[in-house]
């Protein structure tokens, strides 16, 4: 089943996908295009991996880790399908990273590899942006490469576990303007979804709506503002993005601000 969070008409809405349509927690039947698309999952903490496709290490002239490459992410960087990302006015590069994305559905600690996927609620689509100007260096990637706001668009669905048959063999897309820019395959992840959860779990418990972001393949290119760019993920369905300048968040932080000082 695929599943989804939604505000419609003033309200937060669970709802799963029906005959083309989205059926709201209360029943109601709406269109998609009725609805602001949210994170399918409330995150909590938030795992993501760096290089750990081989083709992308060598994309970046790295050579690919002994052990998993892990940071953190926030979770303002989430927002949901349909949304904007920002890219700021003195940023030279920054490229989107389709991602499969686990949410694990139950406490984890000491998983054997081979127990992994009984942890696992579901799967979903990531675009964890970067922008290389802001890069340290790759085996230390920065708060302001990997947490900015609005970075990370993710959704729309999560799709249960028993509806993927293979996770480790799905093709990954990326289209920027209706343009074809990077596909792979999560066949070719350095460290698989099972071996990914053993080692989190070997020196941390994973919690109920933890994500693991696992990477993304070869094939990236610099955005500009006004792009639109759609991530996809076999069986999961479409992600679709666009980038903003500053001038339109820019607007709505002074918003915010007016509201806020009228509160005071």
């Amino acid at each position: 089943m695929k599943r989804a969070r939604v505000a419609f008409s003033g309200a937060i809405y669970d709802a799963v996908e029906k005959e083309g349509m989205l059926q709201l927690h209360d029943g109601r039947l709406v269109q998609e295009q009725d609805v602001v698309w949210l994170s399918p999952v409330e995150p909590r903490t938030v795992f993501a991996l760096g290089l750990n496709y081989a083709d992308h290490a060598k994309e970046l002239s790295f050579n690919a880790p002994e052990e998993p490459l892990v940071f953190l992410k926030g979770p303002n960087t989430f927002v949901g399908h349909c949304a904007e990302t920002r890219r700021p006015s003195d940023a030279k590069y920054m490229h989107y990273e389709c991602e499969l994305a686990v949410v694990i559905g139950r406490p984890a600690r000491n998983v054997a590899r081979e127990n992994a996927y009984e942890y696992v609620s579901g799967y979903t689509i990531a675009n964890d942006y970067a922008i290389r100007d802001y890069l340290e260096n790759y085996y230390r990637p920065n708060l302001k490469v990997k947490n900015r706001d609005t970075c990370t668009p993710i959704g729309p669905w999560v799709v249960d576990t028993e509806d993927i048959e293979d996770p480790m063999n799905l093709k990954l897309r990326t289209y920027v303007n209706g343009k074809l820019t990077q596909e792979g395959t999560t066949r070719d992840m350095i460290f698989d979804i099972p071996a990914l959860i053993e080692y989190l779990s070997s020196f941390m418990t994973l919690n109920e709506g933890d994500i693991i972001l696992t990477g993304t393949p070869e094939g990236l290119v610099d955005t500009a503002v006004g792009d639109e760019v759609v991530t996809e993920i076999e069986g999961i369905g479409r992600l679709v993005n666009t980038i903003a300048g500053d001038n339109v968040f820019l607007g709505k932080e002074n918003e915010k601000a007016f509201i806020d000082q009228g509160k005071g």
